[in-house]
């Protein structure tokens, strides 16, 4: 036998037995507590949604699933973690609407947002809500839109960071409607509702899950929602499609695992997790956040979150927006 022959028979058994060790890990797997890393502080929406899966999860994977929070970077301290986690299935990653944003308004990331990540399930979706105070003179989006043409860059509105899709969602929204708005980002969450309650920034671009509490307790005005039709969650509050067509947007959270998780365990979380989503309660819960349950195919996850970077590129382009 000539030595091209050993070397290639070589590879060949190497290979088997690494697919061999992955199929034997798969096999029993889980082991040992697994780990869903969020990007965000504890509190937050996307905290939330995390502790609920991962408590009616710990009962059907037979391992405790535990919340590690990792925040900073607009959560992509977290999405690196995971990007360079072993592919084991015992670090997973809560992604969310932000990711995909993440990647087409950085230069540069330390990961590769779409081939370095096993593709799981989204958990929900959820729209937006563009709300300003009750307090505000602002009682529709055309008030909005006339007085953003009347005095361009004076109409100011909040978001949780620059490159979130808050951001954009307003970048988007300036585009559709020919307008300039004033952009004023913070580090988190609190602060973009706190000053808009207060009436020192005039909208925002927030979850239903953030402000449907805020809104149902008179606390904010909801101007529109960004579901292609009306929603009971929020009755009486127009859509944003009807003043701006075509503004339709759907916010998700999802799971995702480092790429070359064997797909074995792929299989077993995306049908553990869609057992957990069919759950009652689980549905209950996402709905008082103004979300509902979302069970997809890992593909279709995949291909949705490819198909989001392409369409925030186009905004980023058109809008002329600076990456960093």
């Amino acid at each position: 036998m000539n030595r091209s022959l050993v070397r290639a028979a070589g590879r060949a058994a190497l290979l088997l037995l690494v697919l061999g060790t992955a199929g034997i890990q798969a096999q029993g797997y889980p082991e040992r507590p697994v780990r869903i890393f969020v990007g965000f502080s504890p509190g937050g929406s996307s905290d939330i949604v995390a502790r609920l899966v991962a408590q009616h999860l710990t009962p059907v994977l037979g391992q405790p699933v535990v919340v590690e929070n990792k925040p900073g970077a607009s959560g992509m301290l977290a999405v690196d973690a995971v990007a360079k986690a072993a592919p084991d299935g015992y670090s997973l990653l809560l992604a969310t609407a932000g990711n995909p944003v993440m990647a087409a308004i950085m230069r540069k990331l330390p990961f590769e947002p779409v081939k370095d990540f096993a593709w799981i399930s989204t958990i929900t979706t959820y729209p937006f809500v563009i709300a300003t105070s009750p307090q505000s003179r602002f009682k529709s989006l055309a008030d909005v839109i006339s007085a953003a043409k009347a005095g361009p860059g004076t109409i100011s509105y909040s978001s949780v960071g620059f490159g979130t899709a808050h951001h954009l969602l307003g970048e988007w929204f300036s585009a559709e409607t020919g307008i300039s708005l004033l952009h004023v980002p913070f580090k988190g969450g609190s602060a973009t509702i706190t000053e808009v309650l207060a009436g020192r920034i005039d909208i925002m671009f927030e979850t239903m899950t953030a402000t449907m509490a805020h809104i149902k307790s008179g606390k904010l005005r909801a101007l529109g929602v960004t579901t292609r039709e009306t929603t009971s969650f929020l009755a009486g509050v127009p859509t944003v499609a009807q003043t701006v067509p075509g503004l339709v947007f759907q916010s998700w959270l999802g799971i995702a695992g480092p790429a070359a998780l064997p797909p074995a365990v792929v299989e077993r979380l995306v049908r553990d997790l869609h057992r957990v989503l069919g759950e009652p309660e689980v549905q209950k819960r996402l709905a008082e956040l103004g979300g509902a349950a979302a069970p997809i195919r890992p593909d279709t996850m995949r291909a949705q979150v490819e198909s989001e970077i392409k369409r925030w590129n186009q905004l980023v382009d058109s809008r002329r927006i600076e990456r960093q």
